[in-house]
């Protein structure tokens, strides 16, 4: 692809678009999440795992001090999603990207992979944990915000 319709293609407005990870427990639920804040309401949002994960409470006190929750379906693989169509799959770990590669050859949907660290592995105190969880939280924020052009949209503190 040529920078000119590189860059062509990220202008193009998707209408949908899946995040997905390993576990569909962490990365992308609060990407979902994120998105379903900061893109209009009709671009389709989902999140899914290469295998389905247990719900990770961090995730949700790091949301909720933004002022969004949990998307409501428990975590899901890709397998549960096959009746769904997507423009853009972004990818937020290694396992994720090459399984979206592999799913999506023959198809022309646009793969996107956002290396995001796994904030399981941080240890330490309770606040050490969810500043690394915050670390995921806004590098998605920036990232969705700036690849999907909306950039009125803030996260809301709450204290």
């Amino acid at each position: 692809m040529t920078s000119a319709s590189a860059s062509e293609a990220k202008s193009t407005r998707p209408g949908a678009v899946l995040f997905m990870c390993g576990m569909n427990a962490i990365r992308s639920p609060m990407a979902e999440a994120i998105a379903k804040r900061l893109l209009p309401t009709d671009i389709y949002v989902r999140s899914a795992g290469v295998k389905a994960g247990e719900p990770d409470p961090f995730v949700d006190v790091v949301l909720q001090e933004i002022g969004l929750s949990v998307p409501k379906h428990p975590p899901q693989t890709l397998d549960e999603l096959e009746d769904d169509f997507f423009d853009v799959i972004v990818t937020l770990s290694p396992e994720a990207h090459h399984r979206a590669l592999e799913l999506t050859r023959s198809q022309a949907i646009e793969v996107e992979y956002w290396p995001m660290l796994d904030p399981t592995v941080e240890t330490g105190s309770r606040e050490r944990i969810l500043d690394a969880y915050r670390g995921v939280r806004d590098e998605l924020w920036e990232k969705i915000r700036t690849r999907f052009a909306q950039p009125h949209v803030q996260p809301q503190q709450t204290i």
